[in-house]
């Protein structure tokens, strides 16, 4: 699986932008994973927004994850869900989904992060890098120095969230990121399209610089 940019809708942020049209522009612009993020809508708004997401995702061949709620990950025929420390455990929710089905998990230490690659994630999230406005009670900033003990001692994807933007997304992927996730820098941009392209751009370069 390819998670280089992976972005998160929020309608807030986006100055009302409905998730459908935020992952339409980030879609567009090379987004390779569209997280459903909403902390606001009951089950059956969620549900249905979850299937508009899903129609636009398969068309493109794009990944769609869904927040939190392994229910509607289900439900709305995701690729994924991705789960936080509080959620429901990463064993539980692999005995209840498909085969095939994702699951990434957040981590905020290395211990955090091998347990959950023994529980089954396939992917980890460090939240967050950086301190963020993005998220609630997400925290202080991990630091580019967690984030590159977690990648020696997984063996799983590891994206970084949590403050990302294009002066420090360089940092981010020499410090072993296989992939950035993003809100306000791509979500809160007046040209979506173009904040995702530029963004993929620089993890592009990056990624390239280090080869070389």
């Amino acid at each position: 699986m390819k998670y280089d940019l992976y972005v998160i809708t929020d309608e807030a942020i986006a100055g009302g932008l409905p998730h459908a049209e935020i992952a339409r522009r980030a879609i567009a612009g090379g987004a390779d994973v569209i997280q459903l993020r909403d902390k606001v809508c009951g089950c059956p708004e969620l549900n249905r927004i979850g299937w508009t997401l899903r129609e636009i995702t398969r068309k493109t061949g794009t990944l769609f994850i869904v927040n939190d709620r392994l229910d509607v990950a289900l439900a709305c025929d995701a690729d994924g869900v991705h789960l936080g420390q509080d959620d429901i455990r990463v064993g539980v929710a692999r005995q209840i989904a498909p085969p095939g089905f994702i699951i990434g998990v957040s981590v905020g230490t290395v211990d955090e992060a091998v347990i959950a690659e023994q529980e089954g994630a396939d992917y980890l999230a460090l939240s967050p890098v950086f301190s963020t406005a993005s998220k609630n009670n997400a925290g202080t900033g991990r630091g580019l120095g967690v984030l590159q003990e977690i990648r020696r001692n997984v063996s799983v994807p590891v994206i970084a969230i949590g403050g990302i933007n294009r002066d420090n997304v360089r940092d981010v992927i020499a410090a072993g990121a296989d992939g950035v996730a993003v809100i306000s820098v791509v979500v809160g941009s007046p040209d979506i399209t173009a904040a995702v392209r530029e963004l993929r751009k620089l993890v592009t370069d990056s990624r390239e610089k280090m080869r070389s």
